[in-house]
Order: structure tokens, then C-alpha cells, then sequence
């Protein structure tokens, strides 16, 4: 660099930029070594700056005004702007004031961007508006006999989109693709089905009863494999895991059934105090989470015959139950009447993470597996169905439309649907969740704008 162009003019001085340099002043420099400075001994190579062009008036400073040195104009251009005022104005000042007019954008200090390309690359990506979720059912189907009991499970949606729904003493299929209905199953006018449970894949369906059996069906043939006994009293609770099916029933107790073996169950798990009423595997198959009308929740392990986690904070009974598909240990659960709360348990940790008053009865509880969100049915006193954003808890919708308690809930294979049902005996399906689809593309845009923000 070449420094002779930041050497400052004498502060005295006033001549012109050409006569600055004058032959005795270059002499001066050539032969610095042998030269004396007739009033100080030079004794450090400390930058003393050019006072005069230094806005000292902002603090009532008085300085020489020495504005019209070509070093004067370029330092003030660099500090304050080519607009910036011969004589500032001391009125106009405040230091301790913020100046929004002089805050600059990052990008325009990179020396990459020219300037004219600073408000094409600075603008923020458009905030997503909020997804829009119908508010009525896009299908209605009457489901005459659906008991307005709160402590059974009638509705499951398989794998393959057929839905079950108990009616009485009779299980019916329902086919999502066809909406054709088949009666699989007519337990006589001495029973009546308390609970049903697609097994994960494939065609079969377990059915529990109201003298306690677990009935073994294969929906594709409409043909009973198996009966398995064990329980006392009736059973409204079932969940899967891969060939082992869980049965929960009014004596208090859960029997782990491996439909490969000749056994009725390879285990009995007691922990509860009165009826169980809700029952759900963890995703990764490793824990299995019960609610009772004891208000407890329980968890337990694939090999422990006692729980390994109670949790007693709700006040009512818990029937809601529903495992994160997105977070490992992740637990929901809601409680009955006199409770009205979803609460967010970490089983992995054993700590109890939040609690939503809901403002009414919590029935059921599903988690969407396309996005971080949940649905949440509700009795008295509004029946309502809720859908969530987790972990805020904020309200994406509210639907209302049953006039009984919405005690039944299942989730479509594809994770956008949902089917309720109530005592009003009818079954509704609404459109809640996104595609999966639709959350892929949607992050991939995201990626593809910061890639193109950041390239350019």
C-alpha cells in the first residue's frame, strides 16, 4: 500500500494538496533518519489522528475546522455517508439516542455483494400461513347401537384402510377404498363386543368381550382362528405388539397373549386397582402404557410382570393414551371428568413434563406420524375434538358436530384422516393432518431457498 496517501495534512496547514508535498517535505522524508524535529524528539510510531476532522461538535468539543482537505472529504464519506453535512448539527445529535436511518444491513458490509444486490438478497422467506382444516366432516356414516360407554374401544382403522366398529353384539367392516360394509362377527344376544384391535399388519382382528374373552378373527375370510380366555369380567382394552396382543378388562388386570403359542397368555400384569380402560404399545414395541378408572397410569417393560413406572397426578380416570411417534419415551395421556388435562410424561427420564387443562373430559388421544401435532377427544360438557401443535399446546382447530361424547378415535394409515365416533351413534371422518408428501416437499423447499440464499 501506499502510505504516503494516509499521512495527514499539518493541522495549521491550509495549502493545496500539491503544494502539501513541497520539495523541503519530501527531502524531510527521504532523509528522515537524519532529520530533527526542531520543537520534540519523535520517540513512538503512534498515529495521532487529524482532530479537525473529527465530529468533536457532537460533544461541544471545539476543534479548527479544516474541512476542505481532500483527506477531510474522504474520511467523513467513509464515516458518515457522501451525504453527510460540511458542519454537522449539534441540535440534531442525541449519543445515547438509537438512529434507525444510519443502521446498515450486514450484507451491504460483505465485500461479495454489490450493493445495488442487497435488497434482492436480504429478503426474508414468507411466513407459512396457518394450515387450514375443515371444520366439518367430509363423511358421515350412521353406526345405530355404538354404546355411549366411556370405558370401551369400538373403532380401529387397520393397515390395509378397513375400519371395524363394534355395534352391539356385532363387529362390522368398514372398506375406506369401497366403502363396501361387511358383518364380520354376531356374538348372540348374550354378549356383546366391548373392544376391537387391528393386529399391526395384516388381516387379523382381535375383539374383546363382555364375558371376557378375546376372540381371534381373520377379516379377510370373515373366519374366527381362536378363542383365548382368562379374564373374568369384560374386556375394553386391546393393543398390539408384532404377534403378542395385550388384553385389559374390568377385574383389573392386563394378560399379554402371544397368539403363536397354545397358551391363552404367557403372562398376567397387575397393578391397577379397578377397570382398565386404556392400552397402547410404544412404537418401538419396548413399553406398554395402561390407564384405569384408579386414575393411574402405568408402564411396563416387555419382561416385567410389575410396572416399572406409575404416574398418579391425574383425577380421574385415564383412557386417553397415546406414544409419540417423533420422540422416544415421548407419553400423552388424558384424564376423565373431574380432571380435564393432557399431560406429556419423558419415560426415559421418569419425569413429568407439562400439563394442558383442556377445559372437559379428555376421551382419546392420537398423535399425527406426519407432523408434530395431536388430536385430542373430548366429552362433557362440549364434545369437541381439539387438534394441537406440540409443544406449544396451541389450538390449530376446533370441530365440533357430535351431540353424545366423542369416546371413540382412529387415525387413517395414511395419517390425514381421522375417524370419531359417539353415542349420538354416528361416525364422523374429518381431515386434520397433512400428507407426509406434503411435509416432504415443504421441508425440501425450505432446503432448496436456503441453498439459493446462501449461493448467492
Amino acid at each position: 500500500m501506499d502510505h504516503s496517501n494516509t499521512v495527514p495534512p499539518s493541522p495549521s496547514s491550509s495549502s493545496s494538496p500539491s503544494s502539501s508535498f513541497s520539495s523541503h517535505r519530501v527531502e524531510r522524508m527521504i532523509n528522515s533518519n537524519h532529520y530533527k524535529s526542531p520543537s520534540r524528539t519523535i520517540c513512538s510510531d503512534r498515529f495521532i489522528p487529524y482532530r479537525s476532522a473529527s465530529k468533536f461538535s457532537l460533544f461541544d468539543i471545539p476543534a479548527t475546522d479544516n474541512t476542505s482537505t481532500p483527506y477531510s472529504s474522504l474520511l467523513r464519506t467513509a464515516l458518515f455517508g457522501p451525504d453527510a453535512p460540511l458542519t454537522p448539527d449539534k441540535t440534531s445529535h442525541n449519543i445515547f439516542r438509537y438512529k434507525t436511518e444510519t443502521r446498515q444491513s450486514m450484507h451491504s458490509l460483505s465485500p461479495f455483494i454489490h450493493n445495488d444486490d442487497v435488497v434482492s438478497t436480504v429478503n426474508h422467506t414468507p411466513v407459512k400461513p396457518p394450515r387450514k382444516i375443515p371444520r366439518s366432516p367430509y363423511k358421515v356414516l350412521d353406526a345405530p347401537a355404538l354404546q355411549d360407554d366411556f370405558y370401551l374401544n369400538l373403532v380401529d382403522w387397520s393397515s390395509l384402510n378397513v375400519l371395524a366398529v363394534g355395534l352391539g353384539n356385532c363387529v362390522y367392516l368398514w372398506n375406506a377404498c369401497s366403502s363396501k360394509v361387511t358383518k364380520l362377527c354376531d356374538l348372540g344376544n348374550d354378549d356383546c363386543v366391548c373392544s376391537v384391535g387391528w393386529a399391526q399388519r395384516g388381516t387379523l382382528l382381535a375383539v374383546g368381550t363382555n364375558s371376557g374373552q378375546v376372540q381371534i378373527w381373520d377379516a379377510s375370510q370373515c373366519k374366527m382362528i381362536r378363542t383365548m380366555e382368562g379374564h373374568r369380567l369384560r374386556v375394553g382394552a386391546l393393543a398390539w405388539s408384532s404377534s403378542l396382543l395385550s388384553s385389559g378388562g374390568k377385574d383389573k388386570n392386563i394378560y399379554q397373549r402371544d397368539i403363536r403359542a397354545q397358551d391363552d397368555f404367557v403372562s398376567k400384569l397387575s397393578g391397577h386397582k379397578s377397570e382398565v380402560c386404556g392400552l397402547k404399545w410404544s412404537y418401538d414395541n419396548r413399553e406398554l402404557a395402561s390407564g384405569g378408572n384408579d386414575n393411574r397410569l402405568l408402564v411396563w417393560n416387555q419382561h416385567s410382570t410389575q410396572p416399572v413406572l406409575k404416574y398418579c397426578e391425574h383425577t380421574a380416570a385415564v383412557k386417553a393414551i397415546a406414544w409419540s411417534p417423533h420422540v422416544h419415551g415421548l407419553l400423552a395421556s388424558g384424564g376423565g371428568t373431574a380432571d380435564r388435562c393432557i399431560r406429556f410424561w419423558n419415560t426415559t427420564t421418569n419425569s413429568h413434563l407439562s400439563c394442558m387443562d383442556t377445559g372437559s373430559q379428555v376421551c382419546n388421544l392420537a398423535w399425527s406420524k406426519n407432523v408434530n401435532e395431536l388430536v385430542s377427544t373430548h366429552g362433557y360438557s362440549q364434545n369437541q375434538i381439539i387438534v394441537w401443535r406440540y409443544p406449544t399446546m396451541s389450538k390449530l382447530a376446533t370441530l365440533t358436530g357430535h351431540t353424545y361424547r366423542v369416546l371413540y378415535l382412529a387415525i387413517s394409515p395414511d395419517g390425514q384422516t381421522i375417524v370419531t365416533g359417539a353415542g349420538d351413534e354416528t361416525l364422523r371422518f374429518w381431515n386434520v393432518f397433512p400428507s407426509l408428501k406434503s411435509q416432504v416437499n415443504h421441508s425440501l423447499k425450505d432446503i432448496e431457498q436456503c441453498s439459493s440464499y446462501l449461493l448467492d
